[in-house]
């Protein structure tokens, strides 16, 4: 049994767990606050985002803007444009005039955050989190691994509060776990699509499964790079279209910290309907891309004959299993023919998506003091932090945990430097990141809690709503 590790330095006001674009946001906005002391665990070696889906020419379905820092302190050094402007990029980057940058260059921009900043420690693997009521700190168990993935120190960290940001881990339907580790032809999560694509277009025939963004780009990847007529490439789907995201001005306010705050105070059933019910505000498929799909299928069949490609929406994958060793065999069941069928295939790319990864690990030493809902998930307020018992007087954050409690802006990068910056000016209670009242404009509700604003010269002398009408 390993001893009781010794705290080796005095209590921080501020462990982070985990280091993905949404702790990274909060590390960035908390660097310049020379009062707070910070520090953030990865266990990973560097810095990592989906390296699996860096697909040469796809883009953030976000702006720009939606950087680390930029939507709450656009003087900040961390910004994406500050980047440009140390590679010397500034120029090309204004005559390109692009908007929606490549991941690529997302990930390269992160990567140089992640290289400057002091507070960050990877290569560390958080072992547990208690609380200490004694001390009324928490005590964060962390071990460094070499860089042979040995485990030669372990170390606690005392912290007055937690931000967990572990992030979200690929979903593998149920039907399709046996057929991933197992050996023979190629299944696996798009995740790890870059890692393993040159076997996967070796493959006779390949199967994507999901009509999500990563589904489009894994399909509109593979259909660029086999010959043509002879693609042999099927694309299924469990929702009843190849279905646009919503992308319209007013439809992307519910990617607004208003919206969050709406969301929040509903009541629990309600927020569970419209979170199923709004898929298509963050798991369809960007414009852009379905316009190149279709052009690449178009001239495909400029002279005669279509591609040997298969487009099917609405379809189940009931089982699946392997066919001697080189072949899987999809059985398919499509949802509104209530019909059946089987596909044999040489290759699968599940685009499934991702789900949450569970806090339990993480809090198994605080289960007695963890308030949860009717679906036993954590109850988190508005303020991001897990509801725990009066006894414990610390506090621990949640990032991209919340969606059943803040709703579908949750993983949207375009709330992260807002949510860093609210969870900072609550633990510092000093306001270091003033917010705006007011980001959408749409009212969400009929009950409206924004603050009055104050009569001006341009709004002092208008009637009320209700006489003018």
């Amino acid at each position: 049994m390993n001893p009781t590790p010794t705290p080796t330095t005095a209590p921080r006001d501020l462990v982070g767990i985990g280091i993905g674009p949404l702790n990274l946001s909060l590390a960035a906005l908390a660097h310049p606050l020379a009062e707070l002391d910070a520090v953030f665990y990865e266990q990973r070696p560097t810095f990592d985002w989906h390296p699996g889906l860096l697909i040469d020419g796809a883009t953030l379905q976000v702006p720009f803007l939606a950087d680390l820092v930029t939507l709450v302190d656009p003087t900040s050094p961390w910004s994406f444009l500050n980047y440009l402007r140390t590679r010397d990029r500034l120029f090309p980057f204004y005559f390109a005039e692009r908007f929606h940058i490549q991941r690529a260059e997302y990930d390269a921009y992160c990567r140089w955050v992640s290289d400057h900043l002091p507070a960050l420690h990877f290569g560390h693997h958080v072992d547990s989190v208690h609380w200490n009521p004694r001390h009324g700190l928490f005590e964060v168990d962390h071990t460094h691994l070499d860089d042979h993935g040995h485990a030669p120190t372990t170390t606690r960290t005392r912290t007055r509060s937690i931000v967990l940001g572990i992030g979200t881990a690929p979903h593998i339907p149920e039907p399709l776990k046996p057929l991933i580790d197992a050996p023979g032809p190629p299944v696996l999560h798009a995740a790890d699509y870059l890692e393993h694509r040159d076997r996967v277009l070796a493959a006779d025939h390949i199967t994507v499964i999901g009509a999500g963004q990563s589904g489009a780009e894994v399909f509109l990847d593979l259909l660029r790079n086999r010959p043509t007529g002879r693609e042999k490439i099927h694309w299924l789907a469990r929702t009843e279209a190849f279905a646009p995201m919503e992308y319209s001005k007013l439809g992307l306010e519910h990617f607004t910290p208003d919206y969050t705050r709406y969301f929040h105070a509903l009541d629990e059933p309600v927020r569970d309907r419209l979170v199923a019910a709004q898929w298509q505000l963050h798991k369809g498929i960007d414009a852009h891309t379905i316009a190149a799909i279709h052009d690449e299928l178009y001239r495909r069949s400029l002279h005669g004959g279509w591609p040997d490609t298969v487009l099917t929406p609405g379809v189940h994958v009931r089982t699946a299993g392997r066919l001697t060793t080189t072949k899987i065999e999809l059985h398919l069941e499509h949802i509104q023919q209530n019909t059946r069928t089987r596909l044999t295939t040489d290759a699968v790319v599940l685009a499934t998506g991702y789900r949450e990864r569970p806090l339990d690990r993480f809090l198994a030493g605080l289960h007695p003091h963890l308030h949860r809902d009717s679906a036993g998930r954590p109850h988190i307020d508005d303020h991001f932090r897990l509801a725990l018992d009066p006894t414990v007087t610390g506090h621990i954050y949640v990032q991209n945990a919340e969606i059943h409690t803040h709703g579908v802006g949750t993983p949207d990068l375009g709330l992260a430097a807002w949510r860093s910056a609210a969870i900072l000016n609550t633990i510092t209670g000093k306001n270091p990141y003033p917010l705006p009242d007011r980001t959408a404009f749409t009212t969400f509700g009929l009950e409206n809690n924004r603050p009055q604003i104050p009569p001006t010269r341009h709004n002092r002398t208008k009637k009320p709503l209700a006489d003018r009408i």
